[in-house]
């Protein structure tokens, strides 16, 4: 039974690198095609990566705004994403939501969001539906979120209501400038779960294989109606907050100590150790730039949205 658990756990993440590596392929051929300012999620990819490969297609999640990975590993083509992003009529919300806000109901997504916390609430009513179709809500955050009124106020109503959702924190130690030890009080994030009674568990945010197997115990817990999990997914931005920030308040041994373990690094070795061949993994790696080039290419070649549509589907009478 362990090794054909074993053996699944390899597959799946065999099949997942591809995302982890779209996602930052994604961000990187993206930013190099315009004047963004803005970082995305790079080097935090496992988080998503390991946490959708353990939901089903019709799961919900909530991501932030810096959602392309959210997005992409739960199933947004790489195409329709990179148009949205460049703000074309193409993009997978019609060029309106941009980079930020994507929404992808089709494929589970139900919002980015640009509030922090934001997607800690849409998740609690998201399981509230999910609840009655036996499915499971997930909300993506910072460990910014942790104190604002909608983490305690949302944790306690998803307990209360032994809702069936998960809420993974993708704790990167620092809010904007700031280090999380100068705002966050006790400095454990999955600790403030037992106020509520609440199960909890502290990942290893740039391991695909343990993000994976500690939400697959809290969706499944989720599932079978044992109510909400807090997961708190330790990473690390390996850029600043935006172009604009050079990060001079990170510590060059703490930059250094997280650069050497690069979650694609980590699971390509991973996945060399466990006998996926470097040719096939090569292989992956230049399937994902060329698909990511071509979405790039046939974004570029979009049309931009027609001002003269926006009351066709942003108002409904």
């Amino acid at each position: 039974m362990e090794s054909d658990r074993r053996g699944m756990v390899i597959s799946r993440a065999t099949c997942s690198f591809p995302a982890g590596a779209t996602a930052n392929v994604c961000d990187t051929i993206a930013e190099q095609r315009t004047a963004r300012r803005r970082r995305a999620g790079w080097r935090t990819e496992a988080v998503a990566v390991g946490t959708c490969l353990a939901l089903r297609p019709d799961d919900y999640v909530a991501g932030t705004y810096r959602g392309h990975g959210h997005a992409l590993a739960k199933g947004t083509p790489p195409e329709p994403l990179v148009a949205e992003m460049l703000g074309r009529a193409t993009g997978v919300c019609g060029g309106r939501a941009g980079s930020m806000n994507v929404v992808d109901v089709e494929h589970g997504l139900i919002g980015c969001y640009g509030i922090v916390g934001g997607s800690i609430a849409a998740t609690v009513g998201a399981a509230m539906s999910a609840k009655r179709q036996g499915g499971v809500a997930v909300a993506f955050f910072g460990d910014g979120a942790v104190n604002q009124a909608y983490f305690h106020e949302c944790l306690n109503m998803a307990k209360v209501l032994l809702l069936p959702a998960v809420f993974v924190c993708e704790n990167n130690f620092y809010g904007e400038f700031t280090p999380m030890s100068s705002v966050t009080a006790g400095g454990d994030i999955a600790g403030r779960a037992r106020a509520y009674d609440m199960p909890s568990a502290v990942l290893d945010g740039n391991d695909l294989w343990a993000v994976y197997e500690g939400a697959s115990e809290a969706v499944e817990r989720a599932r079978n109606g044992g109510g909400p999990t807090l997961l708190e997914c330790q990473t690390y931005r390996h850029y600043g907050h935006s172009k604009s920030d050079p990060a001079p308040y990170r510590p060059k041994e703490e930059v250094e100590r997280w650069l050497a373990r690069d979650p694609l690094k980590l699971a390509r070795a991973r996945l060399l150790e466990e006998g996926v061949t470097e040719e096939r993994i090569e292989q992956t790696e230049a399937e994902v730039g060329a698909l990511i080039e071509h979405a790039v290419a046939a974004a570029l070649a979009a049309p931009y949205p027609d001002p003269d549509q926006v009351a066709a589907t942003e108002y409904r009478r």
